[in-house]
């Protein structure tokens, strides 16, 4: 018979990968796809400090959230947290490279550094950070 069973037992000599090789393409281009979703997905961006040059001066747009409801922007207190939005557009407008430090207190609500995130972005400041006190080391607890 031409092509097919035959009446012995014969060893399987040749294994078909066509279908792994296929299903393996086809799960690395979701994964590529899914990644590149995962990471493009708004997120929030943190803006890592890098070291400069004794030369070079950067310029940070400073937003300071206090507990009792106090906005302060490079160092000035505002009538209204609605006014972060203007002067950082002023700021962009003068460095496109401006980078905004929003150094809240513990006790903000997050709404309210969420606003002000949200402000930021659209003045159109796009690196943004917050910052933090660094917390002092413990040592390791033993069993």
């Amino acid at each position: 018979m031409a092509g097919g069973a035959s009446s012995g037992r014969q060893p399987i000599v040749g294994i078909n990968v066509t279908p792994l090789v296929d299903v393996t393409l086809v799960l690395l281009v979701i994964f590529m796809v899914t990644a590149k979703v995962i990471v493009s997905h708004k997120a929030m961006r943190v803006d890592l400090p890098r070291a400069i040059s004794g030369d070079q001066v950067q310029e940070v747009f400073g937003v300071v959230l206090g507990a009792n409801g106090a906005t302060q922007v490079i160092g000035e207190t505002l009538a209204n947290e609605d006014e972060v939005s203007g002067r950082a557009q002023a700021a962009q407008r003068k460095n496109h490279q401006l980078r905004a430090v929003i150094q809240a207190d513990g006790a903000v609500p997050y709404r309210r550094a969420m606003h002000v995130l949200d402000l930021l972005k659209r003045a159109g400041v796009d690196k943004i950070g917050f910052a933090v006190a660094p917390m002092p080391a413990t040592p390791a607890s033993t069993p």
